[in-house]
C-alpha cells in the first residue's frame, strides 16, 4: 500500500506545537485593512489553535 500524501494546502496552514496541539492564523489579516481598528488587527496577529471539534479531520490531513 502507499505512504499517505499530507495535504499541501493543510501543511502551509497549520503547524503542531510542542504539546501537539495544532496552531492556525487568524482570518482577516490579509487585505482590506483600512476599515479594521488598530486593536482588531493587533489581535488578529497572534495565534490561534484549531477547535477540538476540528482536531481528527486536521490530524488526518497532515497525517499524523
Amino acid at each position: 500500500m502507499p505512504k499517505m500524501k499530507t495535504n499541501s494546502g493543510s501543511k502551509k496552514r497549520f503547524a503542531l506545537t510542542g504539546t501537539g496541539k495544532i496552531k492556525r492564523k487568524h482570518a482577516y489579516k490579509s487585505h482590506i485593512l483600512t476599515k479594521k481598528t488598530k486593536k482588531q488587527k493587533r489581535n488578529l496577529t497572534h495565534f490561534g489553535l484549531i477547535a477540538p471539534a476540528d482536531e481528527k479531520r486536521v490530524k488526518a490531513l497532515l497525517v499524523i
